[in-house]
């Protein structure tokens, strides 16, 4: 009695770890090639490489030149503020060369100038956005995305269901000691259970900032009744009002506004207005904000008299909207720079090697109890 309810254990992490195991391996691989997906990218493309830097006025003539180049997407531009040197990266939502495959933009790089086309795909044509979204879609579109984040809370339990299965009941060195002259079996016994003991923690991470990634609709449901929500992030996307198409202001006087209205915080997407009016939109990146490229202030400017119809200040996020902000950072491991972000990378191998080990050791598990069968019946 005493020992079924960790039999139990053991045979739920043994099944979940495999029927779901290649999908842990999946997503830790796909997120190890990710944490440096832009370095690895521009190494690919050294074409690209420049030592000029782009400044405010290189993004009116790289709206200019888009604009001129493909005069049929009349929606907005995205443009990046890089702050390196090197192109300016743009992006073009919804083309409809890839019509209902859901987010699959058009990617653009101009030369730091903003005056030539350097390079142009869609998205998941190229290797590293074709990962992206193996990782984040199955390449599924947003049912794949669900797919991936009802499953990640299987995943949870698999690494949960380890840790119990493996809590000692009497001497902690024992438990966490590997034997080298033990048979085969024990020794990968004791290697699965170090790789996940080590791994673990950020296993745990990942996996809890994965699904509420893939399932944003459902944390906030969850997390709402106990952290508050915050009403200035989430009415974000409410802020932008149509005008008249006609005269517009120029993205570098656009940034300048944005700047004013958050005069801490510095650029790092401008959303450029399409021909049937609009604002811009300015995504700004304050001091403490915990994501480098995709921060979480805004500010909404009129695409003609350059009035701020709305700010969002991510300094001023709490309860939901502050563990949002941070997710997608713990994910990448770019909220802890350098340092953790080469942990989550050397994480996202430790999938393959655990459901190595745990095939190989069921399998042998397996053939001896087979030959025990055989013996007996001999």
């Amino acid at each position: 009695m005493v020992m079924r309810p960790r039999r139990i254990v053991r045979a739920l992490h043994l099944w979940l770890g495999l029927v779901l195991g290649g999908l842990l391996v999946l997503a830790g691989l796909t997120g190890s090639a990710l944490v440096f997906y832009g370095d690895i990218d521009a190494g690919l493309h050294p074409e690209l490489a420049s030592r000029q830097r782009a400044n405010e006025a290189s993004f009116d003539r790289a709206i200019a030149t888009l604009r001129q180049t493909w005069p049929e997407k009349q929606g907005a531009w995205r443009l990046e503020v890089t702050e390196q040197p090197g192109p300016i990266p743009a992006r073009y939502y919804n083309p409809p060369e890839t019509a209902g495959r859901g987010h699959a933009p058009m990617l653009v790089w101009l030369s730091p100038d903003g005056t030539q086309v350097l390079r142009r795909e869609f998205w998941g044509q190229e290797p590293m956005t074709w990962i992206y979204d193996l990782h984040y879609q199955l390449q599924l579109g947003k049912a794949g995305g669900r797919i991936f984040g009802f499953a990640g809370i299987l995943l949870l339990l698999l690494l949960l269901s380890g840790l119990w299965a493996w809590w000692p009941r009497g001497r902690w060195d024992k438990a966490l000691r590997f034997k080298r002259q033990a048979g085969p079996t024990r020794r990968l016994h004791d290697l699965h259970k170090l790789a996940g003991l080590a791994g673990l923690p950020l296993l745990l991470m990942l996996t809890v900032t994965g699904v509420m990634l893939a399932l944003p609709d459902e944390t906030r449901v969850a997390l709402d009744p106990f952290l508050g929500n915050d009403a200035a992030m989430s009415g974000m996307d409410h802020h932008p009002s149509r005008e008249p198409a006609g005269l517009e202001i120029l993205p570098s006087s656009a940034v300048a506004i944005a700047r004013e209205a958050l005069p801490m915080a510095r650029p790092a997407w401008i959303e450029v207005p399409g021909s049937d009016g609009g604002t811009f939109k300015i995504r700004m990146r304050q001091p403490a904000d915990p994501s480098h490229r995709f921060p979480h202030s805004y500010v909404w400017i009129g695409h003609s008299d350059g009035v701020v119809h709305g700010v969002t200040d991510a300094a001023t996020a709490r309860g939901t909207g502050l563990i949002m902000n941070w997710l997608h950072p713990l994910h990448d491991g770019s909220a802890g720079g350098m340092p953790l972000q080469i942990l989550v990378l050397a994480s996202g191998l430790v999938p393959l090697l655990l459901f190595t080990t745990g095939v190989m050791r069921w399998r042998r598990g397996r053939l001896a109890r087979g030959r025990q069968v055989t013996s007996r019946r001999t």
